[in-house]
């Protein structure tokens, strides 16, 4: 069984200090690769939603070598609340 892939991605952030799009996608491609919404654009969506609804914070931000801006998120107190309450602990990114 998989995580839905926001919650998924919330799962990702908790057991890493922070990350951007492309280390998430990265991380999540062996289960989420093969799907239709397993796209830049979707996954930055997960983010910004997380990041609107308080459960993850804008740690940095610069451009990439291709000139892209690249943004790295982090898990907060209430999205690792979130991810205690809500996702199994044998699904879960931490210890």
């Amino acid at each position: 069984m998989l995580l839905p892939a926001r919650t998924a991605v919330l799962n990702y952030l908790y057991g890493v200090e922070s990350a951007d799009i492309a280390q998430i996608m990265g991380a999540l491609k062996s289960q989420y690769g093969g799907e239709r919404q397993f796209t830049k654009d979707r996954y930055m969506d997960h983010v910004m939603s997380l990041e609107a609804n308080g459960l993850v914070n804008l740690q940095s931000y610069d451009l990439d070598e291709k000139g892209e801006l690249r943004m790295r998120y982090s898990i907060n107190d209430d999205g690792k609340a979130t991810v205690d309450k809500y996702v199994d602990k044998k699904y879960r990114n931490h210890k």
